[in-house]
This record gives C-alpha cells, structure tokens and sequence, in this order.
C-alpha cells in the first residue's frame, strides 16, 4: 500500500465523493495489506454504483477469500447481470470464468 497514493486518493474522494473510480481505487489500494478496509470500499461501490461494472469481480474474489463463499456467488451473479445489461462483453466473460471457476465448473477436456 503507498500511502502517498492513499492520501491523494483520499483528496480526490473529498473533492468528489461520488466519483466511483476514485473508490475503486482506494479499494484496490487496500486490497494487499487491509483486506477488511478494502471489502467496506467495494461494499460501498456495490451499493451506490451498482452499475460500475469493475467493482463486481474483485469484490466477489475478496468475499471468497475472506470465506464468505455465498456472498460471492451472489455478487459474481449480479455481476454477470449487470455486465450483460451494459453490454460489457469482456466483463461478462471474466465474470463467468472467475465464477465457473468458484463453483468447479471449470473443466478441461481431456
């Protein structure tokens, strides 16, 4: 985590609370070293833009990793839904393969 990066951040959130980026990104930042910080981040994304689409995958990843496994089902789901609604093809696809994957469905032939 750099906190340098972390403060501006933080600045740019003060400047503009509603700039769904600049959540994304102070998420992120926590991601590595605060998984709890970075979950109330993207929990906070998830409620007030559930249309940014970025946020779905990496929220539900952290709940699986934070053994919340049903939490990140349901969040890869919506993920999907919303992905397919904006017409975000390569989201979808990422979504359903992290998903698939989470679930043990994803095979390979053999």
């Amino acid at each position: 985590m750099n906190a340098t990066r972390l403060a501006q951040l933080f600045q740019f959130l003060e400047e503009d609370p509603n700039d769904p980026f600049t959540l994304y990104a102070i998420a992120t930042e926590y991601r590595t070293e605060d998984k709890q910080k970075a979950m109330e981040y993207y929990e906070k994304l998830l409620a007030a833009h559930e249309n940014y689409v970025g946020t779905y995958y990496h929220a539900a990843s952290l709940y699986n990793e934070l053994g919340q496994p049903d939490k990140a089902e349901s969040t890869y789901k919506k993920g999907i839904l919303i992905a397919r609604q904006e017409g975000n093809m390569h989201a979808f696809s990422e979504l359903q393969q992290a998903y698939n994957k989470m679930m043990g469905l994803d095979y390979e032939d053999d």
